[in-house]
């Protein structure tokens, strides 16, 4: 194929990179990752479960998640920051009943102190000192986390010299923020995987959607390195890069 019509093909997944909620099914058949964590976030939560805990999924997305989970709607709470996701929360959650509130600060929820039983975030950002606040005694906080090297290798190829976002998001350093503010550490994993990509299309559609680990990523800036692992990709039939995950559980 030619590089003309290569740049028009990538340019156009370039435009279809919007998303609501959490929504990666564009690209579900052309790409993996994940498949191999040691840890099934979705069974851990669900072992500290109960249906008359009060339960905050913090940075919830479009809550999909949260949805699954079938918690008693007058027992559960919602935050989220992406305006976006904002609305389409409001559209999905609060007619359930569920108690939903747009926040963007995690330093800032606005619930009382001690309100929850157990607080879950997937991919969200935190504040040890907050979480710590709205806990009631012995309540627990539930976190699977992107790690601070997740991807680098895939941003070093279109984006060479580009820092990590969250430089402090390792499981060690985490472990020693929580445990700062009063929180015992019931269980810790952190784990580095594959993310495969099997045509450029799909690296490029994802690229666009995480544009805080790919910056300024477009077709047009990055269309040389492209090319460049678009000859990988003919050879390898694919394109790997690693992925970084952390897995925290811990109680006031």
């Amino acid at each position: 194929m030619d590089k003309n019509r290569l740049k028009t093909i990538w340019k156009e997944e370039e435009n279809l990179a919007h998303i609501k909620g959490w929504d990666f099914s564009h690209i579900d058949d052309r790409y993996e990752s994940d498949r191999t964590l040691p840890w099934d976030y979705e069974s851990i939560v669900k072992s500290y479960l109960k249906d008359d805990l009060d339960i905050l999924d913090y940075d919830t997305g479009g809550g999909e998640f949260l949805l699954s989970l079938g918690h008693p709607f007058e027992h559960t709470c919602a935050t989220e920051g992406y305006a976006p996701n904002v609305e389409l929360c409001k559209e999905k959650l609060i007619p359930l009943g569920i108690d939903f509130k747009a926040c963007d600060n995690p330093a800032k929820i606005p619930y009382e102190d001690e309100k929850f039983d157990l607080i879950l975030n997937r991919h969200g950002s935190y504040d040890p000192a907050e979480l710590y606040r709205l806990l009631k005694k012995g309540g627990v906080f539930i976190t699977e986390q992107v790690g601070s090297k997740n991807d680098e290798d895939l941003v070093e190829r279109v984006l060479p010299g580009t820092p990590s976002p969250f430089p402090d998001l390792y499981m060690e350093k985490q472990k020693e923020e929580f445990a700062k503010v009063g929180f015992e550490i019931l269980e810790a994993q952190e784990v580095f995987s594959p993310i495969v990509f099997y045509d450029m299309g799909a690296f490029v559609w994802f690229a666009r959607i995480i544009e805080w680990e790919f910056p300024q990523f477009s077709v047009d800036q990055c269309f040389d390195r492209l090319l460049t692992m678009e000859e990988e990709m003919k050879q390898e039939g694919k394109i790997q890069g690693t992925t970084h995950r952390f897995l925290l559980v811990l109680r006031k």
